[in-house]
């Protein structure tokens, strides 16, 4: 064991008669900030797909502090302390911004149903509880002045937000997201990356991020791995993947840093 917090060894998933994740093996440690970059088509998804169990490996194990986690089910796996956002946006657009971010806080009620139905003083305890970890948590989102409108009406910059403070509502020790910077104007990603550095140095959340915008991977990046056709053909620190021949060649070569 290598003291990691989240393990992938030797990972592979197959459909059919493709390829889609050949292989692949990294460490996440406590505190980190660990991206995957590559071209479409190269794995990335169906990675994070993996480690949440939304199919799993078929070969290779995930280790998540030290225990195998694969096809465990996915709200084991977000119980453990594994939260993810999506690649397209999930929200819930009928919703109150404030009754997303409930929505993630529900696995963390304590009373019991009976409670609910009476309306004991336990349960009443308990709604209060809930709603001040959820201004808590709009308030670092920087999301406290529209708690009350409907998610719908946000911009989509804040939308995306509100799909991160919903996955924080879990209390998750990793974070996972998958592509947060689609869409995102460079006012909405300037402000993202100041967000996914706070997760980790404010949450003491670790975080890994699946994302094809460059300069947000390499401005807030502690560690990088590059995927190609399914397979992991380097890892290290940003600027030995920015000065990479083979990353040069099979991603960076065709997107501007």
């Amino acid at each position: 064991m290598s003291g990691a917090l989240l393990q992938l060894d030797q990972v592979s998933r197959l459909f059919g008669g493709l390829v889609a994740v050949d292989k692949l093996s990294f460490d996440l440690f406590e505190g980190d900030i660990l991206s995957i970059i590559g071209p479409n088509g190269a794995g990335k998804t169906t990675a994070f797909n993996l480690i949440s169990n939304i199919f799993p490996p078929s070969d290779g194990e995930i280790r998540f502090q030290g225990q195998v986690i694969n096809g465990l089910p996915m709200h084991k796996i977000a119980d453990g302390g594994i939260a993810r956002t999506f690649q397209n946006l999930r929200i819930f657009p009928n919703l109150s911004v404030r009754e997303n971010v409930l929505v993630g806080l529900a696995r963390t009620n304590k009373t019991s149903i009976m409670s609910t139905i009476l309306r004991l003083r336990s349960h009443r305890h308990e709604e209060r509880r809930l709603a001040a970890d959820a201004d808590k948590l709009l308030e670092l989102m920087e999301l406290a002045d529209v708690a009350d409108q409907m998610a719908r009406n946000l911009p989509y910059g804040s939308q995306r937000r509100v799909e991160i403070a919903r996955a924080l509502a879990t209390d998750p020790q990793i974070v996972m997201l998958d592509e947060p910077a689609a869409g995102m104007n460079p006012a909405e990603i300037a402000e993202l990356m100041i967000l996914i550095r706070r997760l980790r140095d404010a949450l003491n959340k670790t975080i890994l991020l699946v994302e094809h915008h460059m300069s947000l991977v390499m401005d807030v990046s502690d560690r990088i791995v590059v995927m190609d056709q399914g397979k992991k053909i380097v890892e290290g620190q940003p600027q030995e993947i920015r000065n990479d021949p083979r990353v040069i060649e099979a991603y960076l070569g065709s997107v501007p840093v």
